[in-house]
């Protein structure tokens, strides 16, 4: 990213001086400083820098308080509105001065002109990526890998600052995308298509008349045709393969809870393939979208390659249509709610493109009678709490068999006493704020509406009176048929529920409209056995004595109904980054049918 320079409009020395109370200073005065930071248009460069030290670590990435949102063509722009990024542990700011001492950096956002400019430049970039050879591009994967390993602990930092993960789960999300690229590296040696046998077989008139005849030859002339002779007028002379090219450009629609490990899941794949790949980051997590692009565009400038291989965008709901919609970018990876991933759905299959979809999840973990109550409630503990119960894979269902139900509940309860709330920054902290206060808005209402329908709080149930997002972890007790129960609640609320048979308990878990992740505790063969079966879980993901979350990327992640049914990652989920063509070569002379046809 170039250097910017950064204009002190207001002298340094007012900021050393001891603090003034906001409400103890004239209204006219507020007035005139609220006005002038407004008309400068520059609200955090006042101080020539950061607004908080503990942000200054953000320069290790290329990071200014001041940046431009789109990477174009090798260049960093930006002519659309200029955004806030807001650290979610303090953002409820002064209401004289809107978000300016608790913001962490101001980003300009990318317009529909910037879009254009991107999508024209990787475009062209895309007829040269596709011809590098395959293990030639997983080289350069390699090496993003690498660069982002001597980054590791500051984009990790970064993470749980912007997004409000804790700090081992924002160092473990960056660790994600290493190992991702490592995955690919791999894979970029095993891209291997088929080789089918053709049934089209070269009989001509003479070989069956020849063949007719065959008995009559060879008693006349007392010897026998050779085997040569016979595969000369009777073979295949065709062979069938399977073909895998490139798709030319993939877009990737990210979302705020897992900022750059779906982009690694995506990307590292994608490129690998021989894409070109556009990147449109959540709209309230920008400063992860340029760190992680400034990484990748390092890497392609090192190497003498087109940067707009990688193009990126910092925007909202606009950008992302305008890739739904986009007949250049024939796959559109999109993670989000599954409202929305509908509409992207319907906007891509309008113009015949593919939709790869990452959408809710409604997650149940099962713990039968003889099942590890201590396994299982440190596992419902991290898959519930974890991420302040924003992974698409959270725990918000627990179901117990009613042998074990009461002694579970008390032992859960008292793990959640001991859940430190706090900084995600902070040593021992496990459960961080929601990602904005929209989010703590919707978990207090959304707590009314579970009180509504006959939930019964047995622990937490209420938002935590702070400057942050930050809520109590929550245990409700609810009947499995509440509607609410269907709905996904993005925050850390668990339902818990009761049931006396495993058949009950798999029509509980498969009662709900999304498909993503399921667990089952248990030590006996047949029930897993019944639980991975056809009878059992209908989830993409079907795990057992382990918790819903925390997936591996060697298996391909994805999920079934209103989840969306993608797949990313590892297993063949490459393929779904790549067009796949069936190729019938025939080497004879000779033109047969298949199925027998013989036509004229």
């Amino acid at each position: 990213m170039p250097n910017l320079h950064y204009i002190n409009h207001i002298d340094e020395v007012h900021f050393r001086t001891p603090p003034l109370s906001v409400e103890s200073l004239p209204i006219f005065l507020l007035r005139a400083i609220q006005s002038l930071l407004r008309d400068s248009d520059r609200s955090i460069e006042y101080m020539g820098g950061f607004a908080r030290k503990e942000y200054e670590f953000l320069s290790e990435l290329g990071l200014g308080p001041r940046n431009p949102g789109c990477f174009v063509n090798g260049a960093w722009s930006g002519s659309g509105p200029v955004v806030a990024s807001l650290n979610p542990t303090n953002n409820q700011a002064s209401s004289f001065f809107p978000s300016i001492l608790k913001v962490i950096a101001e980003v300009i956002e990318a317009s529909i002109d910037d879009y254009e400019e991107g999508l024209r430049a990787c475009a062209d970039a895309a007829k040269i990526w596709m011809q590098i050879p395959a293990p030639k591009r997983g080289e350069i994967v390699r090496q993003i890998g690498e660069a982002l390993r001597t980054k590791l602990q500051y984009l990790g930092r970064l993470v749980s600052l912007e997004m409000g993960k804790i700090l081992p789960e924002g160092i473990g999300e960056v660790q994600e995308i290493i190992d991702m690229c490592d995955y690919a590296v791999g894979l970029s040696r095993q891209l291997n298509g088929s080789i089918i046998p053709s049934e089209r077989e070269i009989l001509t008139l003479l070989a069956f008349n020849f063949l007719n005849f065959y008995p009559i030859l060879s008693n006349l002339f007392n010897e026998k045709v050779g085997s040569t002779e016979l595969e000369a007028i009777w073979g295949p002379n065709h062979m069938m393969l399977e073909v895998w090219n490139p798709l030319g450009v993939v877009g990737v629609i990210t979302a705020f809870n897992f900022p750059c490990a779906v982009l690694g899941w995506n990307a590292c794949i994608a490129l690998v393939c021989g894409n070109c790949v556009v990147w449109k980051g959540a709209p309230t997590t920008p400063l992860i979208t340029i760190a992680m692009t400034e990484i990748v565009a390092q890497v392609l400038e090192k190497n003498n390659l087109p940067a707009a291989i990688f193009t990126s965008f910092c925007g909202g709901a606009e950008i992302g249509e305008a890739i739904a919609r986009d007949t250049r970018i024939p796959l559109v990876s999109f993670t989000g709610s599954s409202k929305v991933g509908l509409l992207v759905q319907q906007n891509v299959h309008k113009r015949y493109g593919k939709c790869l979809l990452e959408l809710s999840g409604n997650n149940a973990i099962i713990v039968m009678d003889d099942a590890d109550i201590q396994l299982a409630v440190r596992s419902v503990l991290f898959a519930a709490v974890g991420t302040a119960g924003q992974r698409c894979t959270t725990c918000r269902r627990l179901l117990l068999h009613e042998s074990v139900y009461q002694t579970f509940v008390e032992q859960l309860i008292e793990v959640y006493k001991q859940v430190k709330i706090g900084d995600p920054l902070e040593k021992g902290t496990l459960l961080g704020p929601l990602h904005t206060p929209t989010s703590k808005e919707n978990f207090v209402k959304g707590i009314e509406v579970i009180k509504s329908q006959g939930g019964k709080i047995l622990f937490g149930g209420s938002g935590i009176d702070s400057e942050g997002n930050f809520v109590q972890p929550t245990i409700v007790e609810i009947a499995p048929s509440a509607q609410v129960v269907k709905e996904e609640l993005f925050g850390p609320v668990l339902y818990v529920m009761k049931f006396q048979t495993l058949n009950e308990a798999i029509e509980i878990n498969n009662s709900v409209p999304q498909g993503l992740s399921s667990s089952i505790f248990t030590r006996k063969p047949e029930i897993i056995f019944k639980w991975i079966g056809p009878h059992g879980s209908d989830c993409g993901i079907v795990n057992i004595n382990i918790p819903t979350n925390g997936a591996e990327i060697g298996g391909a992640f994805g999920g079934e109904k209103a989840t969306g049914g993608g797949r990313e990652a590892g297993s063949d989920s490459w393929k779904q980054y790549m067009r796949r063509a069936t190729c019938t070569i025939n080497y004879g002379s000779e033109l047969p049918l298949a199925q027998g046809i013989n036509f004229g």
